[in-house]
């Protein structure tokens, strides 16, 4: 009896989360996840600045630590390639960056972001008595923060991951009778639930490992830490790996602007990072 392909799949997946250790079969090998591309997005871009501080724009800064971080992977992690959503100042809608990285079957995407304080409106009175109103910021708020997708979008991966899935098991999909003989990946099959689940817990905990490791670098720098949290974000909610987003410091606080535009700032905040993804590659691959 010839078997679905979700079939092949969820054997192999359900062998991947028990025995992540276990070197399968030459055939498998190269599936066994492992950290060999990496996406880098720079946040914002063109016509589209992102947050502003008093001296420079979040969609500048963010490229500028982006294509330091790449070249910092490349050199300090031989082996792993690095993609970019950008290298100039552009503006790319956020799913066509996610999808970047689907399409590259990308192990890692990571979007670096500035962070500011929320404006709040202030009534104050002139020198003639008459109330007037204001926008004004806490420029002392400061700290690092990472998020990873809201759980309540992880439905928007279940295309990709059937793209994934697929590509995956391409040795199945090629065979000239494919949808006579399989019927297709189908989306309303049980087994091929079971499928996206399973993949999405898996990406939801890996992405939660990088982003913790990114904050304990950020810690180790001495950086203020707000911790790692879960956002309703596009540029997150479709990806077919791990994905988080980072955001490196306060621009609506001075001294974290100054630092982040300093060479010396960002050289710590990209080492922090390489590091991170150092740790994280080496937890995930053991």
């Amino acid at each position: 009896m010839i078997k679905h392909p979700a079939t092949y799949i969820l054997c192999f997946f359900s062998l991947y989360l028990l025995f992540p250790t276990i070197s399968f079969a030459n055939k498998y090998q190269d599936t066994v996840y492992a950290v060999k591309t990496i996406v880098l997005d720079a946040g914002h871009g063109g016509p589209i600045p992102g947050a502003r501080g008093a001296q420079t724009l979040e969609k500048d800064i963010a490229l500028q630590v982006v294509l330091k971080l790449g070249k910092a992977i490349e050199k300090q992690m031989p082996g792993v390639k690095v993609l970019y959503t950008r290298t100039t100042d552009i503006n790319v809608e956020l799913y066509r960056r996610i999808e970047l990285a689907n399409e590259n079957n990308a192990d890692l995407f990571v979007s670096v972001h500035l962070n500011a304080a929320p404006e709040r409106r202030v009534r104050r009175k002139n020198s003639k008595g008459k109330y007037y109103t204001v926008r004004v910021q806490d420029k002392a708020i400061r700290g690092t923060e990472t998020f990873v997708s809201l759980f309540g979008r992880l439905d928007e991966q279940d295309e990709s991951l059937r793209e994934k899935a697929e590509r995956e098991n391409k040795d199945i999909l090629l065979e000239e009778n494919y949808e006579e003989n399989y019927g297709g990946f189908d989306p309303n099959d049980p087994t091929t639930s079971i499928i996206l689940s399973l993949m999405k817990n898996q990406f939801r905990d890996k992405s939660i490992r990088l982003a913790t490791a990114i904050q304990q670098q950020y810690v180790k720098s001495g950086r203020e830490d707000r911790g790692v949290q879960q956002l309703s974000l596009a540029v997150l909610a479709r990806a077919s790996m791990p994905a988080v987003l980072t955001e490196i410091g306060f621009i609506s606080n001075p001294n974290e602007e100054t630092y982040m535009m300093s060479e010396k700032g960002q050289s710590e905040i990209v080492q922090d990072l390489v590091d991170a993804i150092k740790a994280y590659k080496k937890l995930v691959e053991r």
